[in-house]
């Protein structure tokens, strides 16, 4: 009965959302509603599991999104993310070209959320392409793939993070495993399928791209913008902290710090909570980004307004997806599907992905499909024992799968590359499912050792 309910629920999320077109946040908490009184939850305390839901959500996430949206927004207007491109092009030469794109999109999608990363990016492209005689989809495939497994592997984007909250994972350790796995699948995903690419779909390879579908551009002067080093440092300092952390807590505790930590673990785990981690690191972008280059507080202040109001929205449905995970979980919901497969003897790792991989196709949003996937299987992880940093991975990479058009990112690549909806799919929809695959793939290799 509660998966039953429970898909009832998710077809009424997509009615409200493909049909109606009401607004992601609006239909998730309606939605929770709905499913919270066929579960029989008590309606006196559905409003308590919504609120909870919400609160436990965003309680770090905020301020993780909140800093990291202000910092990749002033490495960018700083030119910080155009020096990184144009640096690692200029070293790489024409030969290297894909890896060079591949390495700063890397370095700029840590940073920047996927949507940013790529309206900087494509211009950028455009032009090397252009310069070096090949076509722009040679070096946009590349670049969509790094930025894609940034936005669904790494902290501190939004899925990752949000499923790390809400199964109880290390970020540190989910950052740490997902850079083991993002490598391997960012080649595969980008320069090796834009070879395979090239050959089953050649009439996409022709087309010029569509610039003006970006709006109108910031353009920068090289000598200008900060230089190379600060840059990637600017943009890599969550990450860094956060590394310490992990490499310190592995090292020296195994892995987890002790019940009565000393002086230097309390430091250490202090600055490398994400949280902590994306203020110090915030607090340093608006040095090397800002200060240091002798911008006014006031043109600091507004790049920073600019940049939570651009992602005011994605906490609202961050929160939404909170909701209803806590609704899954108080009603009951989690426990059937434990119950459905717990003699069933298929991987939690692949239960996870393949519930991701469903909602990701059913409802567009990666990050609404890992929160609903998290709380369909935080108990079949628990009683499966399985490493709730993999988990995060697994979810993270079904919530990749198979973007069609009821995906933004879909309809950005089309309209940017300028392709028609065949070529888009045999593209975009494949690179994104290539990663999905690839990037199970490493989490079960990955669950083999640790």
């Amino acid at each position: 009965m509660d998966i039953l309910v429970l898909v009832l629920g998710i077809l009424l999320l997509l009615v409200l959302i493909i049909k109606f077109k009401f607004n992601t946040y609006v239909s998730l908490i309606i939605t929770a509603v709905v499913v919270a009184l066929g579960l029989g939850m008590a309606p006196a305390k559905i409003a308590t599991s919504i609120q909870n839901g919400i609160g436990a959500q965003l309680g770090e996430l905020a301020l993780v999104f909140g800093f990291g949206a202000m910092l990749g927004r002033l490495v960018a207007d700083a030119g910080g993310a155009y020096r990184i491109a144009h640096t690692l092009i200029n070293a790489f030469g024409r030969r290297g070209l894909q890896l060079a794109v591949v390495l700063a999109s890397f370095i700029i999608g840590i940073a920047l959320f996927f949507e940013v990363g790529i309206v900087l990016l494509v211009p950028i492209v455009f032009a090397i392409a252009a310069e070096a005689g090949v076509p722009i989809l040679t070096l946009g495939i590349p670049m969509a793939a790094a930025l894609s497994v940034t936005h669904g592997f790494l902290p501190p984007h939004p899925a990752p993070t949000a499923i790390s909250t809400a199964l109880g994972a290390s970020a540190g350790l989910v950052l740490a495993y997902g850079v083991i796995i993002a490598i391997p699948t960012v080649y595969i995903a980008g320069p090796l399928f834009s070879k395979l690419a090239h050959r089953f779909v050649p009439d996409a390879f022709e087309r010029r791209g569509n610039l003006k579908a970006l709006g109108p551009q910031k353009t920068f002067k090289l000598e200008e913008t900060p230089s190379f080093g600060i840059s990637v440092l600017t943009s890599l300092f969550p990450v860094i902290l956060m590394a310490i952390a992990t490499v310190y807590e592995l090292v020296f505790h195994g892995g987890k710090l002790p019940k009565t930590p000393n002086g230097l673990d309390n430091v250490i785990a202090f600055i490398g909570s994400p949280s902590i981690a994306m203020l110090i690191s915030l607090l340093f972008a608006m040095w090397a980004m800002g200060y240091a280059r002798k911008l006014p507080a006031k043109a600091i202040m507004t790049t920073l307004e600019d940049a939570v109001k651009s992602i005011a929205m994605l906490l609202l449905v961050i929160g939404g997806g909170g909701a209803f995970k806590q609704v899954l979980i108080d009603g009951g919901v989690g426990d059937s599907v434990k119950n459905l497969f717990v003699g069933s003897g298929i991987s939690p790792l692949i239960l996870g992905w393949l519930i991701a991989v469903v909602l990701r196709i059913a409802l567009g949003s990666a990050t609404v499909a890992a929160m609903t996937a998290s709380g369909l299987v935080l108990p079949l992880m628990q009683s499966a024992g399985i490493q709730p940093a993999l988990m995060v991975l697994a979810i993270g990479a079904g919530s990749l799968a198979a973007s069609h058009v009821n995906d933004a990112g879909f309809w950005m690549f089309r309209e940017y590359f300028d392709l028609t909806i065949k070529q888009t799919l045999l593209t975009w929809t494949l690179l994104e499912t290539i990663i999905s695959v690839v990037g199970l793939g490493g989490v079960l290799l990955l669950s083999l050792v640790v």
